[in-house]
């Protein structure tokens, strides 16, 4: 590797394909030769004797560049030294708590209505406001809002947010307490999303323009005590930006220093910066590069930390907490807002919990012991994948779909579980294909069982064998697959029992699953280098108040990657019992998320002992697709509302939703107005955004493609355009067995009447296979083909005699493959051998843990115990030759199949 130093501090490379993380203003000088190649080196203009150690741009370029600081620590959470900035009487900096703010929706013109609105946030506890000024009227209300809020003793700092409004930045400079303004379009045009190509005189004439428009409002904001806020949004750069640095996180940051070299040029220093996305990963990116920068430049301003367009409920928690609870884990942030697709105070409770989260870390400092990290990328996305299951020679079941290539879901499972599978099977996400499971696009890839069932249990077993043949993984502790071993499980060890040996008692080949901490001493870590495992569960208990998740997981994958250790990692978080929903989201999203926005992780595992199953299900997945992995359902960028948008933000959200949720892999955008409404689009496929009162235009990326449609018509137009680019799939049937049920009655109708020769079912977002076995099953319930054994079982009451369904599982599991065979499983004589007439064998509760066996309606066996009765079934089938061992079945398939049955 080409290694050298550098002069620091370091500002940037004049390129304007550049995302590595330089300012605009350098040029590279002079070239060096190492090795057998020539490497180009960047030279500072502010030259000074401190020296930078340097690491290639990226991947074997020839670029060398500076290993740029973003945080204090990289080993613990400390809190990035600032100064104070005054928003009216409350201080935001690292001196002080994270401050948490919010944005009014209602119309700014509407006095009254605002007042309260701001009343009734600050009545939930934030501690600054946001208020939307579009034009003039919007400027004169704030007079009377501001004064209004005081006479009512509300003395909350108010925000003036700014969109190409200079002149209007100026008149409520007068009475707010802090201006937002956005670099991409404070004097800039609307961006085009053009390419145009600056000289260097050009570029210089748009940066003194801006300079021109720019410099009125930091002298109003010195001469009235005023704070600003300098915010990015990857949404509305401006096209020299974007024409220079591409729409990217390099773009933003230089987006932010044009306007505040002006601040700094007339010694104004009141204010913060923000880099906002709606992509979390993105979003993070260029806060790293911001700080990156300012540590460069010796720069101290605090930091304001948001996703914007964030959306609504757990998606928009959670991709708050990815992005937010990221930053303040590296201790970067200073003032926060989570925004929401709701009421705005319903943003306060998840901004104190992402603030509490960061206090606590900052204050504890938590973290490990120091470690040297090379291989992390902080300011672009590179993945580590780890090497997913291979399947080895000998093994009985596949083994390779045990994790999934984009992301993995790893859940627990209780005994109490097991005892209902079909409802597991659900829970687990599976298609049921006549009660049996089978993997879907959101199953669960595996199942841990803190505890195997006996080994007489035969259902739960039947069930765990089910799953496993599905290759689903099941992940049992050692301790418990050494007493009560079950067939094909993998087995969870920890890092003592490898070093003891202990694993070895296992039979050769299992698969192992490793709990790590991360922090152990290399030592203890050593042995990951010379066994073979499944994958590693990365697990710090919750409870631990020095330790650092996240530091830990980081020193963790230090070490795999400098010791080759391609092992998946599974970021394993216990919760423990009575944590509120919201707060796991977050608490999921901050130490999981922000190992996976770097690319660390191939999946999770949520456990949380009194939580629903399906909320830690969905969560799971919500997490994966809100860190660009696994996109299980239809992806939202949906803004938070404001006094400029143009329609009820809710409501149609909801709309648009309900209509479109099925469509995984597809990103809708749902805006409420023109101001960050492209560009914000930048990740979205589609966007449905306010153009005019009662008007929607419709996007395809950034492009406009139909203006001016009327509301009524505009959720459905935004369908057919899906349906024009090809990425329309209907709604699939509600359910499996809502598509047996319409099978049954439109062809099972026609069928029973001797009408047809047979069926074709189709459904394009069905699983082949049980397409495949529901026309079989129909054509052999309506008595025409038969494929299977058939059987006739009672639904069970107060009379039966024995457990109907772990016996029925019994059987059928050792049964089911007699086509032309029926039996009958009867709990109780009452209607056993009447209902018995179709069937050619029976089993009947007689008595009390007493069998009869039947063939057609006699009796021929009287009494036998029940744990002898299976086998004696067996043994009357094999007298009565319809007995075939199960090998046969696939040959019986292929003699059977002429046809001339339907």
């Amino acid at each position: 590797m080409a290694t050298g130093v550098l002069p620091a501090p370091f500002s940037g490379v004049n390129i304007s394909d550049s995302k590595l993380g330089f300012g605009k203003s350098m040029n590279i000088v002079r070239s060096l030769r190492s090795a057998r190649r020539r490497v180009s080196v960047i030279r500072s203009s502010n030259q000074g004797s401190d020296l930078a150690e340097l690491q290639p741009a990226s991947e074997g370029s020839p670029l060398l560049v500076p290993r740029q600081k973003y945080c204090e620590s990289l080993h613990k959470t400390v809190r990035r030294k600032t100064r104070t900035v005054m928003v009216g009487d409350v201080a935001l900096g690292s001196e002080h708590p994270i401050r948490i703010q919010t944005m009014t929706t209602s119309d700014t013109k509407d006095i009254a209505a605002t007042v309260e609105e701001v009343m009734r946030i600050a009545d939930k506890g934030a501690d600054i406001v946001r208020i939307t000024v579009q034009g003039k009227k919007e400027a004169d209300a704030c007079f009377e809002i501001k004064d209004k809020l005081v006479q009512l003793n509300y003395n909350i700092p108010l925000v003036a947010d700014i969109h190409f409004a200079p002149s209007v930045a100026l008149r409520v400079a007068e009475c707010f307490d802090k201006i937002r303004v956005n670099p991409g379009n404070f004097a800039d045009r609307r961006a085009q999303f053009e390419t145009i190509e600056y000289t260097e005189d050009e570029y210089q004439k748009e940066l003194q323009h801006i300079e021109q428009v720019f410099t009125p409002l930091v002298e109003k904001c010195k001469e009235y005590g005023r704070a600003m806020r300098i915010g990015t949004n990857h949404g509305s750069l401006s096209d020299r930006i974007m024409s220079y640095y591409g729409d990217s996180p390099r773009g933003m940051v230089e987006s932010a220093f044009e306007f505040a070299r002006i601040c700094r040029k007339l010694d104004y220093h009141n204010f913060v910066f923000s880099m906002k996305a709606s992509n979390p990963v993105i979003m993070v990116q260029a806060y790293r590069l911001l700080v990156a920068e300012m540590y460069v430049h010796g720069w101290d301003y605090p930091l304001h930390l948001g996703v914007t367009e964030a959306g609504e409920g757990e998606d928009g928690r959670m991709k708050s907490a990815i992005g937010i609870g990221t930053l303040l884990q590296d201790g970067l942030g200073d003032t926060i807002r989570v925004s929401l697709t709701e009421p705005p105070e319903e943003e306060i409770d998840p901004c104190k919990r992402l603030a509490n989260l960061g206090t606590n870390a900052a204050e504890l400092q938590q973290g490990v012991a120091p470690f040297e990290e090379k291989h992390r990328h902080y300011f672009d996305f590179q993945r580590r994948t780890g090497d997913l299951p291979v399947q080895k020679e000998g093994e009985e079941v596949d083994y390779r779909n045990v994790l999934h290539r984009d992301g993995s879901v790893l859940m627990t499972v209780s005994l109490d579980q097991l005892k209902a599978p079909e409802l597991l099977y659900r829970s687990l996400a599976t298609k049921l294909v006549v009660g049996m499971p089978f993997k879907d696009l959101a199953t669960v890839d595996s199942i841990l069982l803190r505890e195997l069932p006996p080994v007489d249990d035969h259902v739960a077993r039947l069930a765990l064998k089910r799953l496993i043949d599905v290759s689903m993984g099941v992940i049992a502790p050692l301790s418990e697959q050494l007493t009560k071993p079950l067939p094909n499980a993998m087995v969870l060890v920890n890092l003592k029992e490898l070093s003891g040996g202990a694993y070895k008692l296992l039979p050769e080949g299992t698969r192992l699953v490793v709990s790590v901490r991360g922090d152990e001493p290399y030592e203890e870590l050593e042995v990951l280098k010379n066994i073979d495992a499944t994958m590693i569960l990365h697990d710090v208990p919750f409870n631990e108040d020095n330790v650092s998740r996240v530091h830990a997981a980081r020193r963790l994958f230090e070490f795999l990657s400098e010791n080759s250790v391609n092992f998946p990692v599974i970021h394993h978080i216990n919760f423990p019992t009575g944590i509120h929903r919201d707060e796991l989201v977050i608490h999921a999203g901050t130490y999981a998320g922000a190992l996976l926005v770097d690319g660390l992780g191939d999946g999770v595992m949520l456990e949380a002992p009194d939580q629903d199953f399906e909320f830690l299900r969905n969560t799971s997945f919500n997490l994966l697709q809100g860190c660009r992995m696994r996109n299980t359902k239809t992806e939202y960028v949906s803004c938070p509302s404001c006094g400029r948008t143009l329609f009820d933000l809710q409501e149609i959200s909801a709309e648009i939703r309900e209509k479109t949720s099925h469509l995984p892999g597809v990103s809708i955008a749902i805006m409420g107005c023109i101001v960050n409404g492209p560009g914000e689009m930048a990740d979205a496929d589609f966007g449905y955004v306010g153009g005019s009162p009662g008007k929607i235009d419709l996007y395809v990326g950034k492009t406009v493609v139909k203006r001016g449609i009327a509301m009524s018509e505009a959720t459905d137009a935004l369908i057919g355009l899906i349906k024009e680019h090809g990425r329309w799939v209907d709604p699939p049937v509600a359910d499996e067995d809502e598509l047996v049920i319409h099978a049954g009655t439109y062809a099972g109708a026609l069928l029973v009447d001797g009408l047809g020769d047979g069926v074709m079912l189709e459904a394009p977002d069905q699983d082949f296979e049980f397409l495949r076995n529901t026309s079989f099953n129909l054509l052999q319930g309506c008595r025409m083909r038969n494929t299977k054994t058939e059987y006739v079982s009672c639904p069970s009451c107060g009379r039966t005699l024995f457990d109907l369904q772990e016996i029925s599982a019994e059987i059928r599991e050792k049964t089911s493959h007699l086509p032309g065979v029926s039996i009958a499983i009867m709990g109780c004589i009452v209607n056993g051998p009447g209902e018995m007439a179709d069937a050619d064998f029976g089993y009947v509760g007689g008595s009390p843990g007493k069998i009869d066996l039947y063939v057609g309606k006699t009796v021929v066996k009287r009494g036998i115990a029940m744990s002898e009765a299976t086998d004696a079934l067996i043994g009357l089938i094999k007298e009565h030759d319809r007995w075939v061992d199960p090998p046969w079945l696939m040959s019986r398939f292929s003699v059977s199949a002429n046809g001339k049955d339907g």
